[in-house]
């Protein structure tokens, strides 16, 4: 027998809704089928796969730790992105962050 298969996650589901919201918590989702909400982060971790992880072939959690904290350095600090104007993340972030701000009127 072929079955449907579920519609709904964990997330998404009238009883975890209902539970946020008895909490009185205010929920704020895109709504199903969002394929915009998880560009950036897969494309990152596209880029953390073929960059570092296939390269190196980590045989303990803990060489991939240290790897991955190398390959982060790296990727923020060091690693120009088009996206950026050819600048680091660390100096769009930082840069903007160094900015002085206005005087208040």
């Amino acid at each position: 027998m072929l079955r449907r298969p579920l519609e709904i996650t964990q997330f998404t589901s009238g009883e975890w809704i209902d539970t946020l919201k008895a909490a009185g918590v205010q929920i704020s989702m895109d709504g199903k089928g969002r394929w915009i909400d998880n560009v950036f982060i897969e494309r990152l971790w596209r880029s953390v796969k073929y960059e570092n992880i296939y390269l190196h072939a980590y045989e303990t959690g803990a060489q991939l730790r240290r790897g991955l904290t190398e390959y982060f350095h790296f990727y923020n600090g060091r690693r120009i992105h088009e996206a950026l104007g050819y600048a680091t993340p660390d100096a769009v972030y930082f840069g903007a962050i160094a900015e002085p701000l206005p005087a208040a009127a």
